[in-house]
């Protein structure tokens, strides 16, 4: 009873992780898409910032970049999901400093729409960044769980089996000895009776 209930057990197991695979797979299928698209959009920011970033540096020179540089630092805010109990970064928002160049320094026209560029490219990139690590969260744990379901599969399961056909086979030996055992027995009784 102990071997057929761990069997049973073993069994469920390997259900509940190829379900669990399965639901992974889907997921990251979709963060993979997302991930491409985000991965296109911080090129074609970063693309249009550098081309501002090149005007700037052609009419201002590195004197005006460096009006361009922030003071503060950019806040990232990060909102989790779950799936199949695997957390994954699922949203984030890019708080960019409130901060105005012109306040700071005259400044050209390009150092305004680079620096929006720029704002723009680290919005994208910080988006790819948390797609990209939903990806690879979403990958780590889909071999975990491949690597469970193989070796409950491959291992246990047959393991399971392989015993619980030995202890049936071994009792129902016993059983068949000693059911020779109790005729021989009942004839020995019943000779003895009759002499």
């Amino acid at each position: 009873m102990w071997l057929g209930e761990r069997l049973r057990t073993a069994h469920r197991a390997a259900t509940l992780l190829d379900h669990k695979a399965h639901v992974l797979r889907r997921e990251r299928e979709r963060l993979t898409l997302v991930a491409d698209r985000t991965r296109a959009k911080w090129a074609a920011t970063q693309h249009e910032a550098d081309r501002w970033l090149t005007r700037v540096a052609v009419m201002g020179g590195q004197r005006e970049i460096r009006f361009g540089n922030a003071d503060q630092l950019t806040e990232v805010n990060v909102t989790w999901d779950a799936v199949m109990g695997v957390r994954y970064p699922s949203d984030v928002v890019c708080i960019l400093p409130n901060q105005s160049i012109t306040a700071r320094s005259p400044g050209s026209a390009a150092l305004t729409e680079a620096a929006t560029a720029h704002r723009r490219a680290l919005r994208a990139a910080v988006e790819h960044a948390a797609a990209t690590a939903a990806c690879r969260i979403l990958e780590t744990e889909m071999r975990e769980t491949r690597r469970r379901l193989h070796a409950i599969s491959d291992r246990w399961i047959p393991r399971l089996e392989s015993a619980l056909r030995s202890l049936t086979e071994r009792l129902d030996e016993d059983e068949r000895a000693e059911g020779v055992q109790l005729r021989w027995a009942a004839r020995r009784t019943g000779s003895e009776r009759a002499s």
